[in-house]
């Protein structure tokens, strides 16, 4: 039977990849695994469940959670009941909730834990629509997910046919999800999308590696967000086993109890770990240290499909029998891909992974594409470092006069909910989707995102600066974490900087340079001619008006709790010019008092 709605998956995998653990969750610190077959049971339980409370076709149903398998049957279970599944970070505000359940005229929510739970339920009776809350966590108070899971197994004699003609009217067409995603106003847009526009999507980036029912996955990017999700369904359809971590800190612990054989991670993450692999290397001594910084500067120079002489393939045999072996064993010893996407990745940290035969596929896409527009694939060999991959067969894209991506196909989604203006602003009357991102076709097939459109800024000499770029150069440097690039309407580019603390306190100790605390280290003349030269160096990479004339440390850390960065780590480039304005203001003000 082919795979047409979400909700095949389950037939799918029953017939050809059944497997005792199917999806597993942490309960108590114990792995529970739940088979196929537990898996496509508690979903059909918990479908009649919620159609005996009611439950109709088109009825749009919460879930604000952490990964778990309870999220996938709740998700399973909405789809073959017709309903609309609109999943929500577990971390915004209050004023953010309301509108979206406003918004969506929820009528359910499902919630993981008793402190959401508390968060959450005096909203049933103010918000219209929203009747109840379930907790997937026994709550005292609180009506537990085994309520709905007992009750489908009372009302299954009777309903258990509703189902199945629900079921069998779904068309691929019809709205499955509904996902809210925030704009320029701030204010959240709900991109709706098909079983068509995931399906389509899935099934294809299926194509682009070949793991499958032998191998295990682990999941920890948010299952609300787009990019999570459809790399949760493509590694559900070709059986492998999905290991759900609920919380970040959950992470590196996971991945050695489970030895995953593949995950998803955006840049951030990425760079994290290659950071925290060079601060122990920097802890070796004599020979060893020599080795370890000789297998990364061996990897730096990794090309995808290059033609390789016999003396660079001898090297890396020798530096993975070495250093790189190492590398994976700290990672659970089976790693093989990590699938990467949410914003650009620095270049030598795809090369030096890629080296060590963990291959990194770097992806692109939105929301509202369902979202994999283009991205690398590992069967056919079509990679290429600094870019996004290939656009996958069937989606189309094309390059606007402004540099502007524009791109169509089944995955675009259906319109943005109950805000047709907004759709037309952003599809046009030939149907291209224009993505906000400007990129390119390299060697005409591989895409590339240079910038957002809307970040771009203009110098007031008329040069344009393009900020991701110069940030991700800046973040080459071992001493810097984080950077924002800043500039508009100015005479020079400038930046804030965060630097790499853990890095930054070792090269300290080693020169004997001593501080109170964060704030006092970044004032140290010594830290400040360290982070000089580092700049100095950049810059020499850089065109004449792209180097940054000016910049300021940062003693703040900056996190998506504290608000600087987006859930999936992005920078959030507004509150963190609101936050910084005096910083800013003083670095501009000399040269303004100039004009």
């Amino acid at each position: 039977m082919p795979v047409k709605r979400t909700f095949d998956i389950l037939e799918h995998c029953l017939k050809n990849y059944p497997r005792a653990d199917a999806v597993c969750g942490k309960y108590d610190n114990r792995w529970v695994p739940f088979s196929t077959a537990q898996f496509a049971r508690q979903s059909e339980l918990l479908a009649i469940g919620l159609l005996a409370l009611g439950l109709k076709k088109g009825d749009r149903v919460a879930t604000v959670s952490g990964n778990r398998p309870e999220w996938s049957f709740v998700d399973m279970a909405l789809a073959m009941s017709g309903a609309i599944h609109v999943p929500v970070y577990p971390t915004i505000s209050e004023e953010e909730y309301r509108y979206i359940f406003t918004h969506a005229e929820t009528r359910f929510i499902f919630v993981s834990d008793d402190k959401l739970y508390k968060k959450l339920n005096p909203m049933v009776g103010q918000i219209v629509h929203l009747e109840q809350i379930f907790t997937f966590n026994q709550v005292p108070g609180a009506t537990n997910i085994e309520y709905l899971y007992q009750l489908g197994k009372e009302k299954e004699p009777e309903l258990s046919s509703v189902l199945q003609k629900i079921r069998e009217s779904i068309g691929e067409e019809e709205m499955v999800t509904m996902i809210y995603t925030s704009g320029t106003t701030g204010i959240p847009k709900g991109v709706m999308l098909s079983h068509r526009n995931l399906v389509s999507n899935f099934t294809t980036h299926a194509n682009n590696f070949d793991l499958g029912p032998a191998h295990k996955a682990i999941s920890f990017l948010p299952l609300c967000h787009i990019f999570e999700r459809i790399v949760n369904y493509n590694f559900l359809y070709k059986g492998i086993g999905m290991y759900y971590v609920e919380t970040l800190a959950q992470i590196m612990p996971a991945i050695k109890e489970v030895q995953p054989h593949i995950f998803c991670g955006v840049p951030r993450l990425l760079e994290r770990v290659y950071n925290s692999i060079l601060t122990k290397g920097k802890q070796l001594r004599g020979i060893k240290k020599r080795l370890f910084f000789w297998a990364v500067d061996l990897g730096r120079s990794y090309e995808h499909n290059m033609k390789m002489s016999p003396w660079y393939r001898l090297q890396l045999a020798v530096a993975d029998k070495l250093i790189y072996s190492k590398w994976r064993a700290a990672l659970g010893g089976n790693l093989q891909i990590v699938v990467s996407g949410g914003a650009a990745l620095q270049p030598r940290i795809a090369r030096v992974f890629s080296a060590a035969k963990i291959y990194v596929l770097e992806g692109y896409g939105l929301t509202e594409t369902s979202p994999v527009v283009a991205v690398g694939n590992l069967r056919t060999r079509e990679l290429k470092v600094g870019t996004n991959g290939p656009v996958l067969p069937g989606v189309e894209v094309k390059i606007a006069d402004d540099g502007e991506i524009l791109t169509k196909g089944p995955n675009l989604m259906m319109g943005y909910y109950r805000q047709p203006e907004l759709t037309a602003e952003v599809i046009d009357k030939e149907g291209w989707f224009h993505t906000g991102d400007i990129g390119i076709l390299d060697e005409g097939k591989y895409l590339k995102i240079t910038d957002r459109k809307k970040e771009i800024f203009k110098l007031t000499g008329g040069k344009y600066i393009a900020p991701q770029m110069i940030e991700n150069k800046l973040k080459e440097s071992m001493f810097i974490d984080q950077v924002i690039v800043i500039g508009d309407h100015e005479k020079f580019a400038s930046a804030l900087i965060v630097p790499n603390f853990e890095y930054l306190h070792e090269w300290c100790a080693e020169h004997q340079i001593l501080f109170k605390d964060n704030t006092d280290l970044i004032l140290h003349p010594k830290v400040q001619s360290v982070f000089l030269f580092e700049v100095k160096e950049i810059n020499k990479t850089l065109g004449q008006h792209e180097e940054i004339k000016r910049f300021r440390l940062i003693s703040d850390t900056w996190s998506a709790q504290t608000g600087e960065l987006s859930q999936t780590l992005k920078l959030k480039r507004k509150i963190i010019e609101a936050k910084y304005k005096g910083v800013i203001e003083e670095i501009f003000a000399a040269s303004r008092e100039e004009d």
